[in-house]
């Protein structure tokens, strides 16, 4: 029997704006940690109770913007192996975070968001929607599923070589197109 492997990353179409952004923060960043350290030169001096709150302050913008810039250049990372669909988050080409393990044939729902079956899903009540994708303009499709009595929803961006993969592993009649 052959194996069925694809591996995507679905990557921002137009990522002109979050390239500023990053090089911007990585600036804003270097400035409020210099400002910070020029601060606590100034405190070692004489004490001063804004000159402290504004140290702290640009310390803290430094430290945010050092552990969250990655965010701005984040990837989605879908691996399908015979029957089993891993999802990831990948941020700046560096940090991974998993985020789950599907197997196709638990799946009750499949299809484009795009249609009517999407729609009636979309509004029951407690919920819980994964979306899982970074182009709204790309062509979207959903997964859904209960695990321990929660219903799920994940809306994701695969190519047409993987859906025509997950079909496959699909149980009869939860395909909707």
């Amino acid at each position: 029997m052959m194996d069925h492997f694809l591996e995507e990353v679905v990557v921002k179409r137009s990522r002109g704006v979050n390239e500023i952004l990053y090089a911007l923060s990585n600036v804003v960043m270097v400035v409020a940690a210099l400002i910070a350290f020029m601060l606590l030169n100034t405190i070692f001096r004489g004490f001063n109770v804004i000159v402290l709150i504004v140290m702290l302050l640009s310390g803290a913008v430094a430290l945010l913007l050092f552990m969250y810039r990655d965010r701005l250049r984040t990837e989605y990372e879908y691996t399908f192996t015979n029957g089993d669909l891993d999802f990831a988050k990948v941020f700046n080409n560096q940090k991974r975070k998993t985020l789950g393990t599907m197997r196709v044939k638990n799946v009750e729902a499949f299809g484009p968001v795009d249609s009517e079956q999407f729609r009636k899903l979309i509004n029951m009540p407690n919920l819980n929607r994964r979306n899982w994708f970074l182009n709204r303009d790309a062509k979207l499709y959903y997964f859904y599923y209960q695990k321990e009595s929660a219903r799920n929803v994940i809306v994701l961006e695969p190519s047409e070589e993987l859906v025509g993969m997950i079909k496959k592993y699909l149980p009869q009649g939860v395909a909707h197109n």
